[in-house]
């Protein structure tokens, strides 16, 4: 046996071991979340979710859309779970065969945010009446145009106010809460948002609410798994271990413990 040969007997274990203590650790289970963009710029999954990692080990990966763009990702079976605003769309999910139960989860409400010195003379509790004032005298709105649960929401405000015309100054940017109200900013606009994404905006500018408290405004969350049935990759299992621990006391604790500024964003309202 060569010289050679010796030194790389003699190696090997060495090698083995070093491999050993290289080996890469064991990944954790991540599962697809498509959710409306309220609960991402809010910043509550920044805080809710590595809660539900620490007790269940499973990542979350999440895809922060609009309510309807999120339905329709999931309905190309792109997404493991829901969490999205948009109660009559969430039933229709349902019943289409693409979830089989939907969860509620919690709430807040909308505001209608516009400028400080209310130049349309808006400011008050009903957000009906607003809207057509704003429409009449064509004040600058921007709306998300997105089909997200806010712009469903809005959408069905101006068809209670009977409004077809939205007037001049109505514009659509077909974007998120976040960028939609920096628009608003910037031109000195209306604008319809969550109270959630409102309250942890960091560039209000000259706007502030000016239409809260009526009871249209009330805004509810929901949570869907994926039904494997249609798509048998879906990670049901994991998405139900998510479903189960927000709806739980652990999770809707931790939902109400979120606040911005010593304000609670969001309301646990889990069915018990």
């Amino acid at each position: 046996m060569t010289l050679s040969t010796l030194l790389r007997r003699a190696a090997m274990p060495a090698l083995l071991v070093a491999a050993t203590w290289a080996a890469p650790a064991v990944q954790a289970e991540t599962i697809v979340m498509a959710s409306t963009t309220s609960t991402e710029q809010s910043g509550l999954f920044a805080h809710l979710l590595p809660a539900f990692k620490k007790a269940s080990g499973i990542d979350i990966k999440v895809v922060a859309q609009g309510t309807g763009q999120a339905l329709d990702t999931a309905r190309r079976g792109d997404a493991d779970v829901l969490f999205v605003h948009d109660q009559v769309a969430e039933e229709k999910f349902v019943a289409e065969g693409y979830a089989t139960k939907r969860y509620p989860v919690m709430y807040n409400d909308f505001v209608l945010i516009g400028p400080a010195d209310d130049p349309a003379g808006i400011k008050g509790n009903d957000i009906v009446q607003a809207l057509s004032t704003l429409a009449k005298d064509n004040a600058s709105f921007v709306s998300r145009g997105d089909k997200s649960g806010t712009h469903a929401a809005e959408l069905r405000f101006w068809k209670t106010a009977g409004v077809e015309d939205m007037g001049k100054g109505y514009k659509a940017c077909g974007c998120g809460m976040g960028p939609a109200l920096n628009m608003a900013s910037s031109m000195g606009a209306y604008v319809l948002s969550d109270r959630g994404t409102w309250l942890s905006f960091k560039n209000p500018g000259g706007l502030k609410i000016l239409v809260e408290g009526d009871k249209r405004l009330f805004n509810q969350y929901g949570v869907m798994v994926v039904n494997p049935a249609k798509f048998p990759h879906v990670k049901a299992k994991d998405a139900q271990q998510f479903v189960d621990w927000v709806t739980s006391p652990a999770g809707q604790d931790t939902i109400a413990s979120y606040k911005v500024n010593g304000q609670q964003l969001f309301f646990p309202n889990a069915e018990k």
